[in-house]
C-alpha cells in the first residue's frame, strides 16, 4: 500500500510538472480535470436514473422484477450514459502539450512482423524509406513462417530502396514470438512495432520520438494514431473508417489525458527498448500488445498517444474476417485483464481506466440481449419496454462525443498533416446506428472463447 501511494504521487508530481511546462490561459491540473470529469459523469447518471423511474416501473411490470428492470437499463443506459459523460468531458478538458522537442535525432528500430506478407510488406518499407525524420531508422522484418514471397519482397525493398533492413527469419508460429526475436537484436533506446500491411506518415517516426523526448522520463510508450487506408472498397471498410477515425480516437485521446493509454498498439506505437526488455517482451497472448501495456503501466511507467503520429491500415472486407478481428481484440481485452488486475495498478487514473474494462462485457452482453432484441420490439411490434424514447437520453452524448473529436481531426491533426477527411456519409450513419449490433455480439463471442480456452489464431 505504500509503495503504491508513493508511485501515485510521482505520478501526479509529473503531471503537474509536465502541464506547468506548458503556455495556458487557463490552467487546470489533471487530477481536476479527472474529478470534474468523475463528477460530470455521476450527475449525468443520477439524472439518467431520476427520470427513467417510469421507465423502471413500466419494465418490472414485464420482467416481473424491479432487480432485472435495472440490471437490463443500466447496461444499455446507465453505464454507456457514465462512459459517454465522461469521455465527452475529458475531451472539453484536453490539451495536448506543446513539444519541447520538434527534431529529434535519436536512432530507432522499427520491428515489422511477417506473416504471408507479400502483397504489401515492399510499400509497408517504402513508407520507411520516405521518413522525414533526421535520426537514423534501422529496420528488421521478422519472417514467421511465410510459405508466400514475403522474403523475396523484403530482399527486393533492400537491393531497389538500399534500405537499412534485417531480415530475421522465427519458424515459431506467433506474433509474440516473432517480436521477442526481433527485440534480441535491436541496439537503440527506442523501438517501433509496426504491422507488415499498415503504412506511416512521412512525419510519424518524427512526431512519435519528439512527444517521446518531450515527456517525463517515466514515460516509456508512445501509441501512434491508426485510420482506415481501404475504406472505398466496400460498406464495411467505410463503416469501420468512422470507428477508427471517432471511437478509437477519441478513447486514446482521453487515455492520454490521464496518461494511461490503455494499449499501445503493436500495430504501430513507440517503446523505449529497455522498458519492453524488463517487463519481459511480448507475452503468449492473441492480444500481445494489451498485455504488454498494462504491465508498464503496473510498473508505475506512464503511456502515452500522439494523435499527429498517423498510420494507415488495411481494416476487414468481408464480415467473417471482421468477426476475427474483433473477437481477437475481445480476447486481448479479457488477456489484460487476467494479467494485471485494475486494483493492482499503482495510480487511481490507471485503476479507474483499466477497471472500466470489466464493465465492457456487462454492456456487450445487455446490448445484445436485451438491446437488439428491444429494437426489434420497438420497430416491429411497438413495444417500448427496452428501446423507447429514454434511450434517446445516450444518443446526444455520443454525438457531441464525435463531433468534438471530428473537429479536433480535422481542424488541428489533419491540417495539420495537409491530409483530408474523406465523404462517407453513408458510412456514418450505418455506424451510428447500426455498428453496435454487430460489434457486441461479435464481442461476447471473444470472451466465450477467450474463457473455454479455444486457439488463438494471429490472422
Amino acid at each position: 500500500m505504500e509503495n503504491d501511494i508513493k508511485l501515485s504521487k510521482r505520478v501526479i508530481e509529473h503531471e503537474e510538472k509536465d502541464e506547468n511546462s506548458t503556455k495556458s490561459r487557463l490552467y487546470i491540473p489533471i487530477k481536476y480535470k479527472f474529478s470534474i470529469s468523475l463528477v460530470i459523469s455521476t450527475l449525468w447518471v443520477i439524472f439518467s436514473y431520476y427520470v427513467s423511474r417510469r421507465w423502471i416501473s413500466d419494465l418490472s411490470e414485464v420482467t416481473y422484477s424491479v432487480s432485472l428492470a435495472v440490471f437490463i437499463i443500466a447496461g444499455i443506459a446507465y453505464i454507456p450514459g457514465f462512459m459517454n459523460a465522461f469521455l465527452v468531458s475529458s475531451l472539453l478538458l484536453d490539451k495536448q502539450p506543446k513539444f519541447k522537442v520538434t527534431h529529434p535525432e535519436d536512432e530507432v528500430t522499427i520491428l515489422v512482423a511477417a506473416y504471408n506478407e507479400e502483397a504489401g510488406i515492399f510499400n509497408t518499407l517504402k513508407y520507411i524509406k520516405e521518413q522525414e525524420y533526421k535520426g537514423k531508422i534501422h529496420t528488421i522484418v521478422i519472417n514467421n513462417n511465410s510459405n508466400d514471397n514475403t522474403c523475396a519482397e523484403v530482399e527486393r525493398a533492400k537491393k531497389e530502396m538500399g534500405m537499412d533492413i534485417l531480415l530475421l527469419h522465427e519458424n515459431t508460429p506467433g506474433k509474440f514470438n516473432a517480436l521477442n526475436h526481433g527485440l534480441n537484436y535491436v541496439k537503440t533506446k527506442y523501438v517501433i512495432t509496426l504491422d507488415a500491411d499498415t503504412l506511416i506518415h512521412n512525419k510519424a517516426v518524427n512526431y512519435l520520438i519528439s512527444r517521446s523526448n518531450s515527456a517525463p522520463d517515466d514515460v516509456c510508450a508512445v501509441a501512434g494514431s491508426m485510420l482506415v487506408r481501404n475504406s472505398r472498397e466496400n460498406l464495411l471498410a467505410k463503416i469501420q473508417e468512422w470507428d477508427y477515425f471517432l471511437s478509437i480516437a477519441s478513447i486514446k485521446r482521453m487515455q492520454g489525458l490521464y496518461q494511461g493509454t490503455l494499449v499501445a498498439q503493436g500495430a504501430f506505437s513507440l517503446y523505449k527498448t529497455s522498458v519492453v526488455q524488463n517487463v519481459g517482451g511480448w507475452s503468449d497472448a492473441i492480444g500481445e500488445d494489451i498485455v504488454l501495456t498494462w504491465k508498464m503501466l503496473k510498473q508505475g511507467y506512464r503511456v502515452y498517444f500522439e494523435p499527429h503520429a498517423v498510420a494507415f491500415t488495411d481494416v476487414p472486407t468481408k464480415l467473417s474476417h471482421f468477426a476475427k478481428q474483433r473477437s481477437r481484440w475481445a480476447r486481448g481485452m479479457i488477456e489484460g485483464l487476467r494479467e494485471v488486475k485494475p486494483w493492482q495498478q499503482p495510480s487511481i487514473y490507471y485503476k479507474f481506466l483499466t477497471g472500466i474494462d470489466l464493465f465492457i462485457p456487462y454492456m456487450d452482453l445487455s446490448y445484445t440481449f436485451f438491446w437488439i432484441p428491444g429494437v426489434i420490439l420497438a420497430v416491429f411490434f411497438q413495444k417500448y419496454y427496452i428501446v423507447g424514447p429514454m434511450m434517446l437520453l445516450v444518443f446526444p452524448l455520443t454525438l457531441i462525443s464525435f463531433y468534438i473529436l471530428y473537429y479536433y481531426q480535422t481542424h488541428v491533426v489533419f491540417k495539420n498533416l495537409n491530409l483530408k477527411v474523406r465523404k462517407n456519409t453513408i458510412g456514418f450513419f450505418i455506424f451510428i446506428l447500426c455498428y453496435q449490433i454487430v460489434m457486441s455480439p461479435v464481442s461476447l463471442y471473444g470472451y466465450a472463447q477467450e474463457l473455454i480456452g479455444a486457439k488463438r489464431v494471429w490472422k
